[in-house]
């Protein structure tokens, strides 16, 4: 997880020092290892390493090829051995990941980015052809930013610098803000500001001055992959193999492990699989430790029986947070608008500025221990079938495949077992055929009335999350939802923001690429069985994961009381309506502001919770306004990367299933929402709907 930044200024004029050494001190704190740097030309480049590997403290950043390419990377390769193998004439098995990387590139050119797994994000420089490629791994853990101007490049992986020392204002991006709204995820090629683009996920993107920036999709999960077996004992043995892989490729590390532990299915699957691969001599890293947080005043948070099951089963105790006590501002999760009355810049519109006291607690015993790397179980939920048991993508696949004897015979499996009419599940299945409008989405994802009617009609589809009808004669539907499944999981990781205050390298095994497509290549019906969720993965962990973990129910979500009336600290805002700045670039109605807000101080309790992401956008654009970021306006036009641009499949859909979680989320408080965005690294899979 260490940080680059470049600027090329296409004329050929050196970047100015005192830009220099401005970048390099704002990079400072997310890179305490070295201090590394590429001038040439009108060419800069810097490096900041944060060392998590044995290899990494042997690399020097920037690295000039062979050819004379200019290589930065970030990241973590986990097939090395396989591509030591097909380079073995340019490297060996004790070669950097970097050095692997560039004599990679050199062989296949932009055709070896579908070869590298793991997660990182690559600049590569190429002064004899004038050009620069910027590309990402197809997860989107680690973020890439880039700006392009008409006399130059720049190019960072912390959004601070191409903000703040741009040199002129930005218009805010319009669909940007609406994604936040919508879902709080905005779509992972977007950034707040007009002008600055992220590179997306399983993505290039190649600049060269006067000519168009073309951003291409490198690679892609294959839809016709299948796997099938004749018994569901070989499912479960090949599940565990790819998980214990995923595990496995994120416990490389030259010191301790750090595992989040919620006491749930994902998280805990990942700590029992962890403990097997260091029995069987199998990790790199020395020791996996937990970090474990509860609230013993939250009579739904029940997540301490489990956690501690999993750590009687591992004969190790791990760290304790009990939020309960905590200070009451921080252990609500409240937002106060505190956060920027501070000189902290807060490039995108997180929830959390500065972070709140758990994670205080968090990153002083990270700091105490030593740690660096984070094993988190972000992305479990949905590709292993958690949640309500959910015949719909199972009878959509027979649907569009005409399998109606099958059809049928599932039809009355499911409704006997749903205690639901077999019309009323075949709806469901063929409703997600048709194209989605507003009103079938749930109540809490509708715009509200604060909203200007031109932002809704221009923004409808990023304020719905993206939502998207499944295709009849393309791939199968349960493919479909994985996708955009998997897109939902891109989204929330492109919002996370790197904080220097709690400095780690994030790993997620569940979004392994090798993982990935197993579970997308069988069949759906193995994943979630008749009224079983995760069917599957229950099967495949008996004797790994504690049989109380196993057989937990799902994680009851009580909504927190919230006052009835709004805290004094918002009373000026409904007085000062007038003078809002979301109002006065085109995102919020005055009239419509004030009415709800009046609302929300009576009764409307509901309200007030949407009141607070207006609230706190408005005191977001005020700093951004006193700090002269922006040009006062927001932008009505769709973003482009150059004047001239070609974007090839940029869109990121939602899956429908998404919203109900939203809605449920919602309804259980925006506590829930901020905890697990904020924070950047609570579990969200188990923390939401937690087992």
């Amino acid at each position: 997880m260490s940080v680059q930044f470049g600027r090329w200024n296409f004329e050929g004029r050196p970047p100015a020092p005192d830009y220099i050494e401005k970048v390099s001190a704002n990079l400072a704190p997310y890179g305490p290892d070295s201090n590394e740097s590429y001038l040439k030309g009108g060419v800069g480049i810097l490096y900041r390493a944060f060392h998590t590997t044995t290899e990494s403290h042997r690399e020097s950043q920037p690295h000039v090829s062979l050819s004379g390419s200019v290589i930065t990377w970030d990241g973590r390769l986990d097939n090395r051995t396989e591509l030591v193998t097909e380079l073995r004439a340019a490297v060996t098995r004790n070669s950097t990941d970097l050095s692997i990387v560039a004599a990679a590139y050199e062989k296949w050119d932009t055709r070896c980015f579908a070869k590298l797994i793991g997660d990182w994000a690559l600049s590569i420089w190429k002064p004899g052809e004038r050009l620069l490629v910027l590309a990402k791994d197809p997860m989107g853990p680690q973020h890439l930013y880039y700006s392009i101007d008409r006399d130059n490049v720049t190019w960072s992986t912390i959004l601070d610098p191409l903000v703040l020392f741009a040199g002129k204002t930005f218009a805010i991006c319009e669909e940007y803000i609406a994604g936040w709204f919508g879902t709080m995820f905005p779509a992972a090629h977007l950034t707040p500001y007009v002008g600055i683009q992220a590179v997306p996920p399983s993505s290039f993107v190649l600049i060269r001055p006067g000519k168009k920036c073309v951003i291409s999709k490198y690679w892609d999960f294959d839809p016709d992959k299948r796997i099938r077996y004749r018994t569901d004992a070989e499912y479960e043995e090949h599940f565990r193999s790819v998980l214990f892989t995923a595990v496995q490729r994120r416990l490389r590390s030259d010191r301790p492990v750090l595992a989040e532990l919620s006491g749930g299915m994902d998280s805990s699957s990942i700590v029992c699989m962890a403990d097997t691969v260091i029995e069987r001599g199998d990790a790199e890293t020395p020791r996996l430790d937990t970090i474990s947080w509860y609230s013993e005043a939250d009579p739904a948070w029940d997540d301490h029986l489990y956690f501690t099951k999993v750590e009687e089963k591992r004969g190790c105790i791990g760290h304790h947070i009990d939020q309960s006590v905590l200070s009451g501002k921080d252990t609500a999760q409240e937002f106060s608008g505190s956060e920027f009355e501070s000189a902290q810049f807060t490039a995108t519109p997180n929830l959390f500025g500065a972070l709140p006291t758990l994670f205080k607690r968090y990153a002083a015993h990270m700091r105490s221990q030593g740690y660096r790397v984070v094993l988190s179980g972000i992305g479990g939920d949905k590709v292993t079938g958690s949640g309500v048991p959910n015949p719909t993508p199972e009878l959509q696949n027979l649907l569009a495949r005409v399998r109606f004897v099958t059809l049928s015979r599932r039809l009355n499996a499911w409704a006997m077992k749903m205690r639901k009419s077999q019309l009323s599940l075949l709806w469901e299945a063929a409703r997600g055929f048709l194209r989605l409008t507003l009103a079938d989405l749930p109540k809490e994802v509708h715009p509200t009335p604060e909203f200007r009617s031109t932002f809704v009609r221009r923004n409808r589809t990023a304020l719905c999350g993206y939502p998207s009808r499944l295709k009849l004669f393309g791939p199968l539907p349960s493919f479909q939802h994985s996708i955009d499944a998997l897109n939902a999981d891109r989204r929330l990781l492109a919002y996370f923001s790197l904080q220097p205050e709690l400095l780690r390298d994030l790993r997620y095994p569940y979004l392994d690429r090798t993982l990935r497509e197993f579970m997308y290549a069988i069949p759906p019906e193995q994943i979630v069985g008749l009224g079983q969720r995760r069917f599957l993965m229950r099967r495949a962990l008996v004797g790994i994961v504690p049989d109380e973990v196993l057989r937990r129910t799902r994680k009851r979500v009580l909504p927190k009381q919230a006052p009835n009336t709004a805290s004094t600290q918002w009373v000026g805002f409904g007085e000062t309506n007038a003078q809002m700045v979301s109002s006065s670039v085109g995102i919020i109605d005055s009239n419509g502001f004030c009415e709800t807000f009046q609302k929300a101080q009576r009764t409307e309790q509901y309200l007030m919770q949407n009141m607070k992401r207006t609230l706190f956008l408005e005191l977001w654009l005020r700093n951004l306004t006193t700090r002269g970021v922006l040009t006062g306006s927001v932008s009505m036009k769709k973003p482009e990367c150059s004047p001239s641009v070609e974007v090839k499949e940029l869109q990121m859909p939602l899956s429908v299933e998404q919203f109900s979680w939203l809605a449920a989320a919602k309804k259980g408080g925006e506590s829930h929402e901020i905890r697990n965005s904020g924070s950047n690294c609570v579990d969200a899979c188990d923390q939401r709907h937690s087992e």
